[in-house]
Formats: structure tokens, C-alpha cells, sequence
């Protein structure tokens, strides 16, 4: 234990309420031990430290900070060095604004398209996403602030993601679900981890001490602080046995009193609570004197570059027909689209940048070798129809020699706190694009979204360049793309199906009830489309470039592979190769193959160099549940180079030892995990998976504190019933506005104890209950607990503050 000599000297009382942040997003100071408070701040793309009051969802202002592309996009560009030099300059900039933890990167899988955070998660890889996130880790922990990965772990859906419970396999936890997180922290070094809202096979995350002592802290080594994600809290005295340094937001002092019960009764020891807050002071200490002498400005200027330079590297080129892109010096051309003038650049919710500057196609236009015929709105991004906009946009294309289609996804498709119910671009957009290819069929469709959509429009454009979320300087970067001054070099780190039916998960996302069972196991994004040989609109890895490629020469030893490759066109640019491994007639079923491993290559125009992908602990492991631990399968593998897993170049073999002695599966029991075809698994067959019975997810009878808000259509009460179709009407009236009202999502979706962790200790869980017993039908009783509960919190905190007060 580090801090003996602190911790001796605190009262239990000061320790108990040491362990929860005093208010939206700092952790309580103490004075008389010379304990500074250290402050939080969402950040996985840019700075959101608010001017005034904080408030968890971002309605209040934040201060100007450089809004880089999201994690969706960045995770487009592979490169890991990019990913390090973003890391910095986001770290630079918290500790500009005082920000001790940055709360990021985001690196759940993307289980569904359909996941409105998609767009603030790297990959459906869990290869990628943790190196890259390790990257945005050992760049932000350079400046003295600490990184914080989320959400920890299999946090797959927004829809009453805080009472939700996740069921799966020991397995496709860790090969799928923990890999990303597992890199962060062994080779990231994170010094702070957040748990998610969701229980994982019935314990939730943030108590669940498989996944943060066993896994986390043990196996991993992680030696940092567990954060709650804001109102993740269940138990908060469970929490600290399970060792979780930090509830956040501020649940007031009620939180406290759990753990002084919890001690009381000897369901939490002393040393164990010991444990947390050494932890937890660690980090304050070694945060405060990191935070010493710090400058208060950063170079805006350089990094508005640096967001540039992303964008560049992290665009898409999906299509380039006739090869219309690089557009010609002085060719005339309309610019077409709402995002033309007004970007989507972010996504919604906690993670929403007030960015330094921001560029817009309208206003950089100017600056380009280009002839512009007119820049017309087109659409209007709420999704009505507007006939005279459509015939101005429709006038004006007819008189271009080329059109710039700028579209995409608008705001209330792609947002914290709902999922998305489609794959599909507003109808508006796509009918416009089909009026406009009628009258000029040269059209340059710029892309604009966070996550994969389905692209039956496809062919109305000949060129397609996809600058994902682009950030605050997305306008120079597409545009210097479009007129040749950057070679785009962006590769998809998600497959785009032809339609959304053709997911793994269609059947089971998002969960009707409160299970959320992934009985596609390991199956997800192109382990599923590539094994079990489902045609895509676009695969994992791909992308085109203005030059070519040509790889040869592959050397396969026991330590990795060795490769040329030779830009073989006439520009200058980088290509990503891909190291897929696979092994042919497995005992053990797995993917066709792979990702093990990547590397940016630039070569100038005619120029070769030798590329070498080392392999690592990671490249022929699998988890065996049968042993408990990580298992190799012996047999002679398939090393695969290529330009993405649909489009392998290069093929070598190599025998492998192997470590299994016992191997986990009866291949007839579980015949469709064999052949990959996982969309109608049966339940016999999830549960042999499982190894045990499916557990009941189903709500019947009486609500309890951890059922969501919105489960109040269930409510025997008809007041509760009413205060549910109110809530529900005012979610419909702020989607028709186009934008999300993000505080009715959290509350709607937000389980009955959420009230009383999120409410600065207004709230107990004593009136929590009460409140649960009005919607249980039970009017006069619950409204008891609900009033004498407020009377004997409001006394019960009076004394726990006048305790803190007194040394």
C-alpha cells in the first residue's frame, strides 16, 4: 500500500465518501490532508470541459477545443502513429483546461451497424481497435493526464444500456469483447479504466470481480483506478469489494453510508475499502503534480493541421469509376447537399466538441483550382420534402460539368442514448441523388457518417469518397482528396453489408427484453460475413487509392512474415497491408481468418520496400473453457497478406506447435458454430455454448430499481403509465425536430436507481424504493418511504457533512 501514512490519518467516514465524486465530474478534496480534487472530462475526439455548471450530458457549453475526426474515422487511417500524435495533442489540451482524466477512447465492438456510439468506437476488430487505442492511450498519458478506456466491457447497445445484461460465453468475452481492452492496458499502459452500465452474465460490470480482479487487475496487471461510467453505479459497496475506485457522477452522501453498512455488517472489509482509496489517492496525488506548471494555451493553428492530416489519412475512397477522381484543374463543378453548408463533423452526446474553427465545403471551395457553377442546400436534413429546393439543386447540377453530392447521416441517426432502427440514408437524400444522376451522371457522392449503411444508391454515383465523422477541418481535408493534393490512403476498419438482415445479430439487437444474448459468439462484422461466405456492399480492409500496389516475395518463419511491396501507379501513397491468419479443418471452430497484425506502408511513385509483421502472443491463441486459460491448437496455419480479407495477395503455411491437451467442444453438439451459419442459433445449442442454462431475461410482475425508466409501460400504477407516455411523447417530439434531446433519452432508458445516483444526494436509494412501490400500484405506501426517505436523508447528510467538518 502506497499511501498508509494518508489513509491513517482519515477517518472512515472521509474514505467511504472519498470514493464517489463530489459533484458532475470531480472527485472530493480534503483540505486537512492536503488532497486536491482532480477533475474528468469526456474527450475521445476533443476537449468538453464546460464553462459553467457541469451537467453529464453536455447541455451546458464547453469551452473551444479542436474537434479531431471521431474514433470511427481515425480507426479508417491504421496507423498507429497518427493515432499516438492525436493522443498528445488531446492530452496537451486537457491539461491546458485542467482536465487531470480524459474520459477516452472509446473501444466497445461493433457488435450491430446498428449501435447509435458506433461512430465513438474504432473497429468490429478487436485487434484494430485496441492498437489503436493503445496509441490514443500512450499519447494522451504523455502530458501528465490519464487516459481512460470504455466502456468496460461488452457495452454493445444504447437501448436501456443501463439495464441491460449481457449473455455470453467465456470465450467470445475474451477473444472478442476483451482483446481491445487487454492491449490498451498491457501495451497502452491506461492508468484509469471505466466499467460499462450493463451486466455481464448477471453481475454488473462495475461489481463484477471476474472481470476487474481476476481479468483486470491479475491477468492483466493493471495497476490504476476504476471509474464507474456517470450513474454505472448498482452497489456501490459491492463496487469497492470488486475494487472500483470511483462512482461517478455525485450520488451524494448516501453512497457513503452503503459502504459504512457494508463494513457494519461485514459484507466489506476495511481492507478492502483500504485498498480502493489508496488507489484512488495514487492518482490524485500523482495527477495534481502532474498538472504542475502546465501551459494554459495550446497552438490551435497546429492542431487544426494535425485534424486535417486525420482526415486525410483516414477518408475512403470506396469507388472510383472512369477514374473521375482526381477531379481536373478548372473543371466546373456543383456542390450540392445540406453538409455542404452546414457538416456533419461529430456525432451527438457526451462526446459533442465546441470546436476552435470550423471549415465548411462552402467556405474552402474558394481555395481549389476549381470552377464552381453554384452551391445549392438540396435536401432539407430533417428528411421533408422541399420541391423548389429539389429543382434549384436539379438546375443547378444540369449545368456542371461534375456534382459534389454531399450526404449522409443526419444527427438523430447516430447518437448516444438510442440505436439506430435502420441502416438506411433519410429518403429525401437518396431520391435527390436519383433525380440528379438523371441530368448529370457524373456525380461525386461525399459521405458523411459515423457507422456502416446500406448502399443500394451505390450506382448513381461514380465515385464515392467516405470521410466518416471528419472533424473540424473534415472541408480541406475531402477537398484536398478530390483535386489530388492527398492521395487517399483510408481503409474500412468495419464491413459494410449489402443489407442490415445480412448481420450475425439481426435477430438479437437490440434486445426486447432485458437479456441481451450474442449468440453469434465470436461471429461478428467479417468473422461472420467471410466464414460463412455472405456477399458484402464492402469488406473489412478495403479501399481504393489513386495509384496501385504490387506485393511479393512472402517469407513466413516462426517469429512473422516478410514481404515486398511496390507502388506499381504513378503517384505517391500508402497502402495498408493486412495480416490474416487462419487454420484450415480446426478442431476448435474459428473464423475463416483473422486480423493479426498491420502496418502503413508510404512508397513513392516505382518505389519497393521490404514490409515485416512480426507475430505476437495473440496470433495463434484461442481461449479453451475447458482449461480456463489460452490454448494454442496445433496445425499447419494459413498466413495470408493482403489489401483487405476479401482480397488476399500473398499465402504462405506454417506448423505451429500446439498446447491443447483437451479440447473444449463435441463438434455435433454445436454444429452451426462450426460452419459459422450463427443467425438462427436454436437453444439448445447457445446454452451447450454457454455451458449453462439460458438465464430468465423476461419482465414480468413487479418493477425493481435496476428496470429502466421506460419499463413503466409495464407499471401497475396509472400515474406511472402516464409519466411514460409523456416521456415517450416528448422522445417523439424531439426526434421529429431532428435532433435528439438527449436528457429525455438518458432518463427514458435510465434504471429507477439511476434517480438516486445521479442527483447530487437529493435522491436516496430509501426514496428510490418508494418510488418503485407507487409504480408497483402501491400508492399511500411507496409515497410514505418516498417522504420519510427525504426527511431522513436530508438529516442523515446534515450529520455525515458536520463529521467531514470536524478535523
Amino acid at each position: 500500500m502506497k499511501h498508509r501514512d494518508i489513509i491513517d490519518k482519515m477517518t472512515l467516514e472521509e474514505k467511504a465518501a472519498f470514493l464517489s465524486g463530489k459533484n458532475v465530474w470531480q472527485t472530493r478534496d480534503y483540505s486537512r490532508l492536503g488532497l486536491p480534487s482532480i477533475f474528468c472530462s469526456d474527450g475521445p475526439h476533443g476537449i468538453r470541459k464546460q464553462a459553467g455548471a457541469g451537467d453529464h450530458l453536455g447541455l451546458n457549453a464547453s469551452l473551444p477545443a479542436t474537434c479531431f475526426p471521431t474514433a470511427a474515422t481515425v480507426a479508417n487511417s491504421w496507423d498507429e502513429r497518427l493515432g499516438e500524435e492525436l493522443g498528445e495533442a488531446l492530452g496537451e489540451e486537457a491539461a491546458t483546461q485542467e482536465v487531470n482524466v480524459l474520459l477516452g477512447p472509446g473501444l466497445n465492438m461493433k457488435r450491430s451497424p446498428l449501435c447509435g456510439r458506433n461512430f465513438e468506437y474504432f473497429s468490429e476488430d478487436p485487434y484494430l481497435a485496441g492498437k489503436m487505442a493503445a496509441a490514443y492511450v500512450k499519447g494522451i498519458q504523455s502530458q501528465g493526464v490519464y487516459a481512460c478506456p470504455k466502456h468496460f466491457a461488452v457495452n454493445s447497445q444504447e437501448l436501456r444500456r443501463m439495464a441491460m445484461n449481457s449473455v455470453l460465453d467465456e470465450r467470445t468475452l475474451r477473444e472478442i469483447y476483451l482483446t481491445g481492452f487487454e492491449i490498451a492496458v498491457k501495451e497502452g499502459k491506461a492508468k484509469s479504466i471505466m466499467t460499462s452500465y450493463n451486466e455481464i452474465n448477471g453481475t454488473y460490470a462495475n461489481e463484477n470481480k471476474h472481470l476487474l480482479q481476476e481479468i483486470l487487475r491479475k491477468e492483466w496487471g493493471f495497476d490504476g483506478i476504476v471509474i464507474t461510467d456517470w450513474g454505472a453505479s448498482n452497489d456501490h459497496a459491492a463496487g469497492v469489494a470488486a475494487g472500483s475506485n470511483l462512482e461517478m457522477p455525485a450520488p451524494g452522501l448516501d453512497s457513503a453510508r452503503e459502504i459504512l453498512q457494508a463494513i457494519k455488517e461485514k459484507t466489506l472489509t476495511e481492507e478492502e475499502l483500504d485498498a480502493c482509496v489508496d488507489g484512488l489517492l495514487d492518482a490524485v496525488l500523482t495527477l495534481s503534480e502532474n498538472a504542475k506548471g502546465k501551459k494554459r494555451t495550446f497552438p490551435e493553428t497546429a492542431h487544426h493541421d494535425l485534424a486535417r492530416r486525420a482526415a486525410e489519412e483516414s477518408a475512403v475512397l470506396l469507388k472510383n469509376t472512369d477514374e473521375i477522381l482526381p477531379l481536373k484543374a478548372g473543371c466546373k463543378v456543383a456542390v450540392i447537399g445540406d453538409f455542404a453548408v452546414e457538416p456533419r463533423y461529430q456525432g451527438a452526446g457526451s462526446s459533442m466538441v465546441n470546436p476552435t474553427y470550423l471549415e465548411t465545403i462552402e467556405k474552402v471551395i474558394g481555395n481549389y483550382d476549381l470552377q464552381v457553377a453554384g452551391i445549392n442546400r438540396g435536401y432539407k436534413r430533417t428528411g421533408e420534402a422541399d420541391e423548389a429546393m429539389k429543382k434549384e439543386a436539379l438546375d443547378l447540377a444540369a449545368a456542371a460539368d461534375i456534382v459534389l453530392y454531399c450526404f449522409g447521416l443526419d444527427e438523430l441517426s447516430e447518437s448516444e442514448g438510442m440505436d439506430r432502427s435502420h441502416m438506411r440514408i433519410p429518403q429525401n437524400q437518396i431520391e435527390l441523388l436519383q433525380s440528379i444522376v438523371q441530368v448529370n451522371e457524373n456525380v461525386v457522392g461525399l459521405l458523411s457518417a459515423g457507422a456502416s449503411i446500406e448502399m443500394p444508391w451505390h450506382y448513381c454515383c461514380k465515385a464515392i469518397l467516405h470521410g466518416y465523422l471528419t472533424g473540424q477541418a473534415g472541408a480541406s481535408a475531402m477537398l484536398n482528396i478530390l483535386t489530388g493534393k492527398v492521395n487517399p490512403s483510408g481503409r474500412l476498419s468495419e464491413t459494410y453489408p449489402l443489407r442490415y438482415e445480412d448481420t450475425s445479430a439481426f435477430r438479437h439487437f437490440p434486445s426486447t427484453q432485458r437479456n441481451s444474448e450474442y449468440r453469434e459468439s465470436i461471429y461478428i462484422g467479417y468473422r461472420y460475413y467471410d466464414t460463412s461466405k455472405v456477399r458484402v456492399q464492402y469488406p473489412f480492409g478495403y479501399g481504393l487509392s489513386y495509384t496501385t500496389f504490387m506485393y511479393s516475395e512472402l517469407k513466413v518463419d516462426a517469429d512473422g512474415a516478410t514481404f515486398t511491396l511496390t507502388n506499381t501507379g504513378k503517384m505517391d501513397g500508402a497502402e495498408v497491408v493486412q495480416l490474416y491468419v487462419g487454420l484450415p479443418n480446426a478442431i476448435v471452430f474459428r473464423p475463416e481468418k483473422e486480423l493479426k497484425g498491420f502496418r502503413k506502408v508510404f512508397l513513392k511513385s516505382g518505389e519497393s520496400k521490404e514490409v515485416r509483421i512480426d507475430f505476437d502472443d495473440k496470433t495463434f491463441r484461442y481461449w479453451n473453457v475447458k482449461t480456463n486459460g489460452w490454448e494454442v491448437e496445433e496445425g499447419i496455419y494459413q498466413i495470408m497478406v493482403g489489401a483487405s480479407v476479401a482480397d488476399i495477395r500473398l499465402e504462405g503455411k506454417l506448423q505451429v506447435s500446439g498446447t491443447t491437451d483437451r479440447y473444449p467442444y463435441n463438434p455435433a453438439k454445436l454444429p452451426y458454430y462450426y460452419t459459422g451459419i450463427v443467425q438462427q442459433i436454436s437453444d439448445e445449442e447457445f446454452e451447450e455454448l454457454l455451458g449453462h442454462p439460458i438465464p430468465s431475461g423476461k419482465w414480468s410482475g413487479d418493477l425493481g430499481i435496476n428496470d429502466a425508466i421506460c419499463q413503466m409501460y409495464y407499471a401497475k400504477s396509472g400515474l406511472a403509465r402516464v409519466i411514460y407516455k409523456v416521456l415517450t411523447t416528448m422522445k417523439k417530439k424531439s426526434e421529429e425536430k431532428g435532433k435528439p434531446d438527449l436528457n429525455i433519452l438518458f432518463i427514458y432508458n435510465m434504471p429507477f436507481r439511476g434517480i438516486a445516483k445521479m442527483t447530487g444526494g437529493m435522491v436516496s436509494m430509501e426514496m428510490v424504493e418508494g418510488m418503485v412501490t407507487v409504480v408497483n400500484g402501491h400508492f399511500l405506501k411507496g409515497m410514505k418511504k418516498i417522504i420519510g426517505g427525504f426527511f431522513r436523508n436530508q438529516k442523515a447528510n446534515k450529520a455525515y457533512e458536520a463529521k467531514l467538518a470536524e478535523k
